[in-house]
């Protein structure tokens, strides 16, 4: 498990051992980062379901400003620590343990003006929908971020969500990468809705 651009190109991270855990390989996560454009100075970035934060350690690397991290379990919690240190970036990311039911009702000061939102789940169990709702009806993400969500290949999503629009898709082996952007509702005179993105 490697990060693949950016200041801190090729260190190799802790991995999990014996633990619940299935990083994004390598291989998708440099195309997700192709596909987002190599410059991410300044921005803020959260990690959800971060498991060993390989996402926001590479954000981290590539020049985004800040990540934050967040995961319901404390042996992950420690892999993030271990792998932020190893790499030396403490000092630009917080760490938040939640579970689920308590992502929904954090009200962190570090949950707002988000940038870009990686979005990993374990496959199979119906929690990208509710959490992508809570996104877009909350002041976490800025106008024009981006949300990566990446489930398994069977598995499907809607193109909008109130003010998130599916705006790629793409297909690597059994995993699916669905990139959603932050836009407005504009509801037009015939009361149709219009997007501006």
């Amino acid at each position: 498990m490697r990060i693949t651009g950016g200041k801190i190109r090729g260190r190799v991270l802790f991995s999990p051992r014996g633990m619940d855990i299935r990083p994004t390989t390598d291989r998708v996560r440099e195309a997700i980062f192709d596909i987002l454009g190599q410059d991410m100075s300044g921005l803020k970035v959260l990690d959800l379901f971060a498991g060993t934060g390989i996402f926001g350690i590479e954000a981290l690397s590539r020049g985004a400003g800040h990540a934050v991290f967040i995961d319901n379990s404390k042996q992950a919690l420690n892999l993030i620590k271990k792998n932020l240190s190893l790499c030396g970036f403490e000092d630009s990311a917080t760490i938040l343990k939640a579970d689920l039911k308590k992502v929904f009702r954090l009200n962190h000061q570090m949950l707002r003006a988000i940038d870009l939102i990686f979005l990993d789940p374990p496959y199979g169990k119906d929690l990208i929908i509710p959490l992508l709702e809570w996104i877009s009806q909350t002041d976490t993400l800025r106008y024009g971020a981006s949300v990566i969500a990446e489930l398994s290949r069977k598995e499907d999503l809607p193109d909008t969500i109130s003010r998130l629009k599916v705006t790629d898709i793409r297909l690597y082996g059994d995993t699916k990468i669905i990139i959603y952007t932050s836009g407005r509702d504009n509801e037009r005179k015939d009361g149709n809705l219009s997007w501006d993105i």
